[in-house]
């Protein structure tokens, strides 16, 4: 497994497979599972194709034609393929014979880069290979096809599903196999395949029972590797104690609870008695609690951080930025009232007080800050990064409330946590508007306990979310500035979100030229051969759409910016101008995506929605509708109808309960390195493995994976898994579990 591929296939071969996909040994090659298999006459479905994505379809050619081009010399060969249902365009600069190829009825696979064109799909220049054996292109690769499942594989520019099949079979002819990592009686009991004869059957089945059997096998490790590591840390735990909290009935926390102007809601309670508990013992707490935006997190997270305050301890609330660390701290002081007010006139008897520290305090608030944290005369001290660094230290920290965790990075959690000092760690407590499927906790928080509140928000009016698709229906989007106008004239408030700020190079050089090129092509015009199609233009930014918005469909209202680089006490003058209906429609980034309330903002309009994701969409559509009047969500998107990026908006667009959507983001963008730092699916350490599909296995992992740690903790007696534990966590991932 650990052979170098060009030692097998030669030094041309091993580099364009470590160049375009990264397989550097005999082991990564195997470990690169088909995407999918297709049956001879069968045809792969062309719905769903992303823009961009370097795809392999299986297709029957509709028709062919050949054209001359009008504005450049040369031919154009456009061969339309099709599935049955949908269809697509190949097209082929200076190669005129291709039309003789490409006669229809025939079938093939088609690999290429999928670009649009004047509204439609197409694969410039693809490679492709007929199943007739008359192409001269399939010649000696015949035989690949004579199997009776096509392995169709992830692939890359230049290095099509085919090669990759090519070199998979070339490699399994001379291998020797490798030694079996499962214990025979664990095999056994579940009824597992061999991992030998898995890797074989994996590229090269005969049938789809094989497919499955091979599937399973390979699943299995991949389930059984990452709950071995996260029970050996489960185990690891057991040794790093934490600071007692217990209940007093006599505290600021009994205090809060009598004055509180509502009653706690059902799950409010139950996951206030749970935390209660998790603060009174030496071991360290890990809780995550979910629910949707509204639903009281803020209370739970308060009345927790007062059960440490009462135990003589402190408590410090993390927020992913400054607006929502200064609104926590703000809404902390609000809830609270006098039992905030430790050493000021009119403070309760048994009052504590809250603290904010943020990077961009002025440097005499900032010393004042850290010298109430460091003293202890913070009870409470709420902050952002800036509670991380070094020279920010606290008296004795007892609990960590982290406010979507999400948006905060792991190295920066255990940096915070690292603040309690050396003898103990402190509890910490984690809370997110985005909710999480079971399997994924279960799988990547290792100890994590989850608690849901999953109460509808009190209050809430319902929220209507509609797609805008500026390229099929560029009249909607003037309709949807209509809107934003009559939402303003009946004396509501909107947002715009825009991807990114804006950078005045960009925009004047690429981004303008870009979308000038995209939009004034002439209708003759045929792309130029060597990018087959529109380029992408940069994000929408958020300087240039308020002007924008200023001198066009938006003028005369008064329209407000804020983003990141602005200073602190400009966004908090922003934000509190807009709060107080001095601002008619705020453009922003997604600055505003967490804890920002303005009951009176109805429509939230998010530019190039497409560009972010479905959690995102939907913390940034929790701002509207936090009123009376009811709110709506606009996104707008120059994404292609029937694209798996559509399909996203469209569920989003479907339901706003978040823990559906949670499950389908889940689905639609795979898992990312759920073992590691890197959040792209598409370096997923889960090869096989699905946390949505695969819930049973993965539960049934953790049992197995817990009983041989319980009976030998550093796995001794099983050199396999811990060879297997060895492959899956790598020294940077043990660091990031080990953090976690």
């Amino acid at each position: 497994m650990d052979v170098q591929l060009d030692r097998v296939l030669g030094a041309k071969t091993g580099k364009a497979l470590e160049s375009a996909l990264g397989l550097v040994t005999v082991g990564d090659l195997l470990r690169h599972y088909p995407r999918r298999y297709a049956e001879r006459g069968e045809l792969t479905a062309i719905a769903g194709l992303e823009l961009n994505e370097h795809a392999t379809v299986l297709a029957k050619v509709e028709r062919c034609t050949k054209r001359t081009m009008k504005s450049r010399r040369g031919t154009i060969v456009e061969a339309r393929i099709t599935d049955g249902h949908r269809s697509l365009s190949c097209t082929f600069f200076n190669q005129a014979w291709r039309e003789k190829e490409l006669v229809p009825g025939k079938r093939g696979m088609f690999a290429g880069k999928v670009t649009a064109y004047r509204g439609q799909l197409q694969l410039a220049h693809p490679e492709y290979q007929l199943f007739d054996g008359e192409s001269a292109d399939v010649g000696a690769a015949a035989e690949e096809f004579a199997a009776a499942l096509i392995p169709v594989y992830p692939s890359a520019q230049g290095l099509p599903s085919w090669s990759i099949a090519r070199c998979a079979q070339q490699v399994l002819e001379v291998w020797d196999g490798t030694d079996d990592p499962l214990p025979a009686e664990l095999r056994d009991r579940l009824g597992l395949t061999g991992l030998d004869n898995a890797l074989r059957k994996i590229h090269r089945p005969q049938d789809h029972a094989e497919v499955a059997a091979a599937q399973e096998r390979l699943k299995w490790d991949e389930a059984l590797s990452v709950q071995l590591a996260l029970a050996q840390l489960r185990d690891s735990e057991t040794s790093h104690p934490a600071p007692v909290c217990e209940a007093r009935g006599d505290g600021v926390l009994v205090a809060f609870d009598q004055r509180l102007p509502f009653e706690l809601t059902e799950g409010q309670r139950e996951i206030g008695q749970r935390i209660a508990a998790d603060l009174a013992v030496a071991h360290p707490m890990n809780r995550l609690v979910q629910g949707e935006v509204g639903s009281g997190k803020t209370v739970v997270a308060l009345r927790a951080m007062l059960q440490a305050v009462d135990a003589g301890r402190q408590a410090a609330m993390l927020a992913p930025t400054e607006v929502l660390a200064a609104q926590h701290a703000r809404s902390l002081r609000e809830l609270l009232g006098d039992l905030a007010m430790a050493g000021e006139l009119g403070g309760a008897e048994n009052a504590t007080r809250v603290t904010l520290l943020t990077g961009s305090l002025p440097a005499a608030q900032r010393r004042k800050a850290m010298l109430e944290a460091a003293s202890g005369e913070a009870g409470i001290v709420v902050g952002t990064h800036a509670l991380i660094q070094d020279k920010v230290s606290f008296a004795d920290l007892g609990l960590v409330v982290v406010d979507e965790q999400h948006r905060f990075g792991v190295e920066q959690r255990d940096a915070l946590r690292a603040r309690g000092g050396d003898d103990a760690s402190p509890h910490v407590l984690v809370m997110t508007a985005t909710p999480i499927p079971r399997t994924v906790a279960m799988t990547v928080y290792g100890d994590l306990e989850t608690s849901a509140l999953r109460e509808l928000p009190q209050g809430r009016s319902p929220i209507s979310t509609s797609v805008v698709p500026v390229s099929e229906k560029p009249a909607w989007l003037d309709r949807a500035w209509s809107r934003v106008r009559e939402e303003v004239e009946a004396g509501h408030q909107v947002y715009v979100v825009c991807p990114r700020i804006g950078d005045d190079e960009e925009i004047a050089g690429q981004g303008k030229k870009a979308k000038k090129s995209a939009v004034e092509d002439g209708d003759d015009e045929e792309p130029p051969p060597d990018d087959g199609g529109e380029q992408r233009r940069p994000p929408l930014a958020v300087l240039d759409v308020a002007e924008q918005l200023s001198a066009g469909p938006l003028a005369g209202l008064r329209i407000g910016v804020l983003h990141g680089r602005l200073a602190a006490e400009d966004k908090d003058a922003v934000m509190r101008g807009f709060a107080a209906g001095e601002i008619d429609v705020l453009v922003a980034t997604t600055v505003v995506e967490v804890g920002v309330n303005v009951p009176n903002a109805t429509v939230m309009a998010i530019m190039d929605a497409d560009r972010f994701g479905v959690s995102q969409l939907h913390q940034l559509r929790g701002r509207v509708g936090r009123g009376s009047a009811p709110g709506l969500c606009l996104l707008v998107t120059e994404a292609m109808g029937g694209t798996t990026t559509r399909e996203r908006l469209d569920a989003v667009a479907s339901t706003t309960d978040g823990f559906e959507l949670a499950r389908l983001d889940l689905e639609l963008r795979r898992e990312g390195d759920i073992l590691g730092a890197a959040q792209s699916g598409k370096k997923s350490g889960l090869k096989m493995l699905s946390l949505i599909r695969d819930e049973d296995v993965i539960a049934q992992a953790r049992e197995e994976a817990e009983r041989f740690v319980d009976a030998d903790p550093g796995l001794g007696a099983h050199p396999g898994l811990a060879r297997m534990v060895a492959e899956v966590v790598d020294e940077e991932r043990a660091e990031y579990l080990e953090k976690s």
